[in-house]
Order: structure tokens, then C-alpha cells, then sequence
């Protein structure tokens, strides 16, 4: 079995910095795409960031020059460093990735969420 478990969220004030895991385990022969999306309760998913297999990242405009996107292909990990948080970055934090199994399956997976909560 193929999964993803993720770790580092929490409570922060703003300003401060988090920095978000995310680590597949099992039978894996290969990792594509890895990215980073956050959820509002009553609010659509949406997209944080995006890194390649070869390193290429992408961001939304609302967290560019303060999130950084980086991954560990030995460690089949993914990694949220996020700076400069603001109230509005306060969401249930996934990690999304694109992974072949050794019996040459892809599967998109999902990981569980993590709270990030920024308050004073």
C-alpha cells in the first residue's frame, strides 16, 4: 500500500514560520509531480504550490515570495516552508502526488490534512 503522511502543522502567530512534511511510503517506483493545496471549510480546495521530479516549482500568487515548494526524491518527501504567515493562510494544508508503484500503477494520492492555524 502507497501513502502519504503528512506532518508539521500547527498553531503560529503571524509573521512566524511553519514548515509542512510530507512523506510517501510503500511499493514505489517513482514520483512525478508533488504539490501542496490548502482548504478553507466552505471553501473549494485550492492549489499552494507545485514542484516537478526535476525541481520546476510553481505558486499561487498569494503565498509567491513567502512559501517555498523544495522535495527529496531519496526520501520520497515534499516540503512546505512557509514564512511570513498571515491569518488567511489558516487552512487544512494536503499534499498531492503522482506516484508509480513498483507493479506499475499510477495512483494520484492524497494525504491526510494538516491544521495550520496563524493567530495572535
Amino acid at each position: 500500500q502507497v501513502q502519504l503522511v503528512e506532518s508539521g502543522g500547527g498553531l503560529v502567530q503571524p509573521g512566524g514560520s511553519l514548515r509542512l512534511s510530507c512523506a510517501a511510503s510503500g511499493s514505489i517506483s517513482s514520483i512525478h509531480a508533488m504539490a501542496w493545496y490548502r482548504q478553507i471549510p466552505g471553501k473549494q480546495r485550492e492549489l499552494v504550490a507545485t514542484i516537478t521530479s526535476g525541481g520546476t516549482t510553481n505558486y499561487a500568487d498569494s503565498v509567491k515570495g513567502r512559501f517555498t515548494i523544495s522535495r527529496d526524491n531519496a526520501k520520497n518527501t515534499v516540503y512546505l516552508q512557509m514564512n511570513s504567515l498571515k491569518p488567511e493562510d489558516t487552512a487544512v494544508y494536503y499534499c498531492n502526488a503522482g506516484v508509480v508503484s513498483t507493479a506499475y500503477r499510477y495512483l494520484d494520492l492524497w494525504g491526510q490534512g494538516t491544521l495550520v492555524t496563524v493567530s495572535s
